[in-house]
């Protein structure tokens, strides 16, 4: 039985059991990476913020979670450019010199019926929701080996399990998501790295808030538990998976209020 050679902070408490741990999170000014942020910093994580092109909201989430007392940074970059993913995941690791967990949640969607939809709305969201993914892990992961320690959660979407009209971009996107995270997962036990992947449901973010009401009344009357999830909601099964998930990899945890069972 593999004994893990990286050792435990002994600033950890049950309080802060991330304390000294180093996160990067992709897509974190906004949404569910917003969340994720905050919920990382409360548990003592040091957040690396990726931001794409709201510098000003990235600004303010650096602020309240100073604020705190927590330490994080900002750093821009498109990650759905091969170039600039491996350059922010660089400059955080010259910042930091280790990255202990990666959440690769940058995501967009660009619905559209399959018979319109451009190669434009293709391309573009499979770059950043899965090209994305293979970019910053790939850049993370010679410093995770060295280290012999490792947490990777990748943002996946019920739809890549179910599918969903108007989604196909999006839908073949996240099922990409969460093929790459079982296949990785085998590669990297032996490493004691871990990869799993959170799908959620309709979440209440700007995507579901720019939805017309009668549309997301149709959503709703689709979800057993009748509400959409709250960032938050996904921010703790994130947590969950990086504190206390030691002994799970190459899973997925479905946080959808029973849309898709």
């Amino acid at each position: 039985m593999g004994i893990a050679t990286f050792p435990e902070s002994i600033l950890a408490t049950p309080l802060k059991p991330l304390a000294e741990k180093v996160v990067l999170v992709t897509g974190g000014s906004r949404g569910i990476g917003r969340a994720i942020c905050r919920e990382l910093s409360q548990r003592g994580a040091i957040v690396a913020i990726n931001y794409r092109q709201s510098r000003a909201l990235a600004e303010n989430l650096g602020e309240q979670i100073r604020h705190t007392g927590e330490e994080c940074e900002i750093f821009q970059g498109d990650v759905s450019d091969r170039v600039q993913a491996r350059r922010v995941v660089h400059d955080v690791l010259d910042h930091f010199h280790h990255v202990d967990v990666l959440v690769n949640n940058a995501g967009i969607t660009r619905d559209r019926s399959f018979r319109k939809m451009t190669d434009e709305e293709w391309l573009e969201v499979i770059d950043t929701n899965l090209n994305s993914v293979f970019y910053c892990t790939s850049a993370v992961l010679p410093a995770m080996i060295e280290r012999n320690y490792g947490r990777i959660v990748n943002i996946a979407s019920f739809v890549g399990q179910s599918g969903n009209f108007g989604q196909v971009n999006y839908s073949a996107s996240k099922g990409g998501v969460i093929a790459f995270t079982k296949a990785l997962a085998l590669e990297l036990a032996k490493h004691n790295i871990t990869v799993n992947a959170i799908s959620p449901g309709f979440t209440s973010t700007d995507m579901v808030s720019a939805v017309p009401s009668e549309v997301k009344g149709q959503l709703l009357s689709r979800i057993p538990l009748r509400r959409f999830a709250e960032p938050e909601e996904i921010a703790k099964a994130v947590a969950f998976l990086i504190c206390d998930g030691d002994y799970i990899t190459g899973q997925q945890i479905n946080v959808n209020g029973g849309i898709y069972m």
